[in-house]
């Protein structure tokens, strides 16, 4: 008997999603990434407490207190009351009242920790959530990691975090993309900016995926994420507690990253703040920014952006937050390239006269979960002259990577590593004085000003990158005669088979009437 094929064993990640996913039985998706995120953050403090609760412990004799507050505040640790351990909720795991004791822990956690007040999910007592699927996922989540020293705790738990954002990101669908932009086109945009040093601002943040991106940027490129400072702003606070969570997982500092109702354009949290990199997606075309409120506003320096869309102000708002030297990569509406109503076209060409815009990159479809509204990538850069780059206020790059990506199901594209790295590759040897580019038909042109003005100010990368050089290697005779073959081979095997059905039935013998 043939040996059964073993298949490989599946990540972590995705086992403990699946079973996750089981233990969800009845309730939404979007209530229940609460629950699920909520205890994995709930591990990762406690697990960061306990390993320096041993250590304090260890050093009594010498004066530490392992009870004492300050103790873990100079580490920059959450202080965990006994009530909310992770041994002590996984003890009450399979009691009826498992959901209150959550509650409970979430709340003595927040009374401890000023900077997580308002944070926690208090949702476990809720009745559609069985005590006995809770005392499962507890169970589950509490076997991540086991044994590892918090460093190792942390990347585990980190990694798990973001990954199940993305799934509930898959599951909600359309609520999905509001809090979570996906990840490989955040590691296309920060590729593409190389943020090692400096202040990072997002201010419609979702779940602080672009600050995650630059940290793990900054440490796989040997720097030190204390080099990033991270300032954010998001007016959906169920999200913002999300991102508060996600950033304070991997150690980042988010006391600059802040929630209003009012949102960026009303009330905008970081008035002063002039950022070295600005990376964003906001949301598209919309119509209710309160643009009628903001006629006269300071930040409308290339042109009041029209009341029913949004695109403008946003771009506006960007450049409005750069240092001198300052750059951004922000996702927008592909239709924004080529507008002209309600003056958005004059903004357009205000921007490429003031010399904005470094590059842009074509997007393919269905790269995100909200929308399936093409979009593309603005790089814009406040100082486009000199600096570490070469000067670039002649051109600007324009990529078409509408057929990069791969689905990952019937609805999804995603980019690859190798796709990434194409597209960054071509934008850094483009800008960097030692660089090797060249123009790649039908993939990247870089488009003199004088071009662009000629095409009045559109900036759809199709326009200047042209056709593929593998669309003119198409020789007709070849591809006629090659089809030919095929179809003579085609009228060959239905000879023999037609052949051998006739041999066949030549040697059935037929009853006789007699």
């Amino acid at each position: 008997m043939a040996k059964k094929k073993e298949s490989p064993e599946e990540p972590i990640e995705k086992q403990l999603w699946k079973t996750a996913d089981k233990l969800r039985k009845n309730i939404d998706a979007a209530e229940y990434k609460h629950i699920v995120l909520g205890l994995v953050f709930l591990k990762y403090i406690s697990d960061a407490f306990v390993e320096l609760y041993d250590r304090l412990k260890a050093e009594e004799a010498e004066g530490a207190d392992p009870e004492d507050k300050d103790e873990y505040k100079a580490e920059n640790v959450f202080f965990v009351p006994p009530g909310a351990r992770w041994s002590f909720l996984q003890s009450h795991a399979k009691q009826p009242s498992i959901g209150k004791t959550v509650d409970e822990a979430m709340d003595a956690i927040e009374r401890e920790n000023d900077s997580l007040k308002g944070v926690l999910p208090k949702v476990y007592a809720r009745q559609n959530l069985d005590p006995t699927s809770l005392g499962g996922l507890i169970d589950l989540i509490g076997n991540i990691a086991l044994g590892d020293a918090k460093s190792r705790s942390a990347d585990v738990l980190g990694h798990v975090f973001e990954y199940f954002l993305g799934e509930f990101a898959l599951a909600e669908g359309k609520k999905g993309g509001q809090f979570y932009t996906p990840r490989s086109v955040v590691e296309l945009l920060v590729k593409m900016l190389e943020p090692y040093k400096g202040r990072v601002f997002d201010p419609c943040c979702g779940s602080g995926g672009m600050f995650v991106q630059s940290e793990k940027f900054v440490t796989e490129h040997q720097g030190k994420v204390n080099d990033i400072s991270i300032y954010g702003q998001e007016s959906n606070q169920t999200t913002w507690r999300l991102a508060k969570m996600n950033l304070a997982i991997r150690g980042l500092d988010s006391s600059q990253v802040k929630w209003n109702s009012e949102g960026s354009f009303l009330n905008d949290a970081h008035k002063d703040l002039k950022a070295d990199y600005i990376i964003a997606n906001p949301p598209f075309n919309v119509s209710d920014w309160s643009g009628d409120l903001l006629r006269k506003d300071g930040r409308w320096q290339y042109g009041v952006p029209p009341e029913g869309n949004a695109n403008f102000a946003w771009m506006q708002h960007f450049i409005h937050h750069l240092s001198p030297s300052g750059q951004a990569g922000v996702v927008l509406s592909k239709g924004a390239l080529t507008s002209k109503s309600s003056g958005e076209g004059e903004i357009r060409k205000a921007m490429v006269e003031a010399g904005l815009i470094d590059c842009i990159v074509n997007l393919p479809a269905k790269l995100f979960l909200n929308t399936q509204i093409p979009a593309s990538l603005w790089f814009m850069s406040r100082n486009r002259a000199n600096g570490k780059f070469r000067d670039r206020r002649d051109a600007i790059l324009f990529i078409d990577a509408r057929h990069m990506g791969h689905l990952v199901n019937r609805r999804t594209r995603e980019f690859s590593e190798a796709d990434i790295n194409t597209v960054a590759d071509t934008y850094h040897n483009w800008r960097n004085p030692k660089g090797t580019y060249a123009d790649v038909p039908g993939f990247c042109c870089a488009a003199p000003i004088t071009r662009v003005k000629e095409l009045d100010y559109v900036l759809t990368p199709g326009r200047y990158v042209g056709l593929a050089e593998e669309e003119d290697d198409f020789v007709f005779a070849e591809r006629f005669a090659a089809l030919q073959a095929e179809f003579a081979a085609q009228l060959k095997e239905e000879a023999e088979l037609n052949a051998a059905i006739l041999a066949n039935l030549k040697k059935v013998e037929m009853p006789s009437n007699g």
